[in-house]
């Protein structure tokens, strides 16, 4: 059975996704400091989706993500109150597979949950070189094409992947890419966003011999047209 560690210092809230989750299916348990986090690790507890507070008493989530990434394959949520754009980019780059914010419904994370496992099941694949995958690399920042030839990301640049690759393949909406996308007094928009992708996608096919799967729905948004595991 799939196990969920919930990592959450509100005891409601924890809680409330153990049961949750467990009604849904899967095996679900929770901790409430990076202490018992690191002790549940330590013990063997090999959880396939770690759900991650930003916010814990006795640790900083994004650094827990980073350590999590370079020790375990397990899938990791960040679950937080902060929605500033700069600090979902910022968990991306920590190791994050997808970032919410704690308004987000059960049901939105339980969605997030089935998502990403989806992707992570795809991974052997990945790593063998098989079929027509893309990898994108949440380590060093890479996108790996099908031949093997890779390339590096911006922040921006792997962001936008990030979010794209999440959707599972179905149309990342142009607001919500945008608003990910967004720093500070930056003002980005329609005009930004798809200058961005123009040069992303022609980066991918100078850098990979390959056409870029990304595919703009107009008036909508963007999809990812192609297998994608997040690593």
């Amino acid at each position: 059975m799939t196990h969920i560690l919930i990592v959450e210092d509100e005891t409601r809230l924890r809680k409330d996704l153990i049961d949750f989750l467990g009604l849904c299916g899967f095996s679900a348990s929770g901790v409430a400091t990076a202490q018992e986090l690191r002790q549940a690790l330590a013990d063997g507890n090999s959880p396939d989706v770690i759900i991650l507070d930003v916010g814990l008493p006795d640790g900083n989530g994004f650094e827990l993500a980073s350590q999590i990434r370079e020790a375990h394959r397990c899938g990791i949520i960040m679950l937080t109150a902060l929605g500033d754009s700069d600090d979902r980019i910022r968990g991306f780059e920590s190791g994050a597979d997808i970032y919410l914010v704690k308004h987000s419904t059960l049901r939105e994370i339980e969605a997030a949950i089935r998502s990403l496992l989806r992707r992570s099941a795809s991974l052997p694949n990945a790593a063998n070189g098989n079929g027509d995958q893309w990898v994108l690399d949440g380590t060093n920042w890479m996108l790996v094409a099908p031949n093997h030839r890779s390339l590096k990301l911006t922040a921006t640049e792997f962001a936008f992947m990030s979010v794209l690759c999440s959707c599972g393949g179905d149309i990342c909406q142009r607001e919500s890419l945008m608003e990910t996308l967004a720093r500070p007094k930056s003002n980005f928009g329609n005009r930004h966003l798809d200058a961005m992708v123009s040069r992303l996608r022609r980066k991918i096919e100078e850098r990979t011999n390959l056409p870029a799967p990304i595919k703009v729905v107009y008036g909508v948004g963007y999809t990812f047209t192609a297998t994608a595991a997040v690593q």
